[in-house]
């Protein structure tokens, strides 16, 4: 809480925009939106990757938070004021941070990626500046950026090795696919046994939940795409840009237009997480697979 406070005094209205611009690296849609990109248009070997890595981070961090329960810095100490603009990003617990997971997950895998030093430079500047940018605006700890780059970089260079380097996935997509929906359910049944337990309230349940749905699609997703769908990426950048926009289009309406209609109980955020990866990786490149075809 000491740095936080030492930060704190160092406030200015040009710092507070310029870190909240900076943590928006790490928001939800721009992470998947890259992910999405890579799959459907450039380079799908790349988005397995890119994807493995942020759904079993994910996963890790959230059930890390709902383990240990440490609350945010402004409630531990109710005299801490954070950034207000943050506030509406910092959901569930504190420890560890969910933005580290995700900006750690996308630049971490391009760093690995890349082969120019200079580039690998810039995607750790871009790691750095938004976990540093969580501890300027109040949201976290070190404690909490430090353990989340950890455990997301370990996930990182795992995936790296095993599904990238070596391609171990090649023969083996029955076994990754059902471990990885075993370790959702795991977490999903936890959630909800400590939801019901009195012990965490839905909010901090649902974020779980969100993660198990995302993460059981996806898994589905990669077992079925690589043994039935096996779709082409397009070579026209016309066609690369129109299957972004309604691919991304489908998926939003999907993620909060159904939400009124089902409702924000936990099935309910499961539901809604699960149709959304599962429009991204099953269905749209079966409907675009079986429209290339046609032609």
């Amino acid at each position: 809480m000491e740095f936080l406070r030492f930060l704190a005094g160092y406030r200015t209205p040009a710092g507070n925009l310029l870190f909240q611009g900076i943590t928006y690296l790490a928001q939800e849609f721009f992470v998947v939106t890259l992910i999405c990109w890579y799959y459907w248009c450039s380079d799908k070997k790349q988005a397995y990757s890119l994807g493995f890595a942020y759904f079993t981070s994910g996963l890790l961090v959230q059930g890390l938070k709902i383990t240990f329960r440490i609350p945010r810095p402004w409630i531990l100490d109710t005299s801490f004021e954070p950034v207000a603009s943050a506030l509406p990003g910092a959901t569930g617990y504190s420890f560890p941070s969910g933005h580290t997971q995700s900006i750690t997950a996308l630049f971490g895998t391009l760093a690995l990626r890349s082969k120019k030093t200079v580039l690998r430079i810039l995607c750790f500047i871009a790691i750095f500046a938004v976990m540093f940018s969580r501890m300027y605006l109040g949201c976290h700890t070190p404690k909490d950026v430090c353990v989340s780059f950890a455990v997301t970089i370990l996930c990182v260079l795992l995936t790296n090795r095993f599904l990238y380097k070596e391609d171990f996935s090649s023969g083996h997509e029955g076994i990754i696919s059902f471990a990885m929906a075993v370790i959702c359910m795991v977490l999903c049944i936890y959630a909800v046994i400590l939801n019901r337990s009195g012990l965490i309230t839905l909010a901090y349940a649902s974020d779980c939940i969100k993660a198990s749905g995302a993460g059981m699609a996806f898994s589905i997703g990669f077992y079925v795409e690589k043994r039935f769908i096996r779709f082409e990426l397009p070579s026209n950048t016309n066609k690369k840009v129109l299957r972004m926009i309604l691919g991304l289009l489908v998926a939003v309406l999907l993620l909060e237009g159904i939400k009124p209609i089902i409702g924000i109980s936990l099935t309910a955020s499961f539901i809604r997480y699960f149709l959304t990866v599962a429009w991204i990786v099953i269905l749209y490149p079966v409907l675009f697979t079986k429209t290339g075809r046609k032609h």
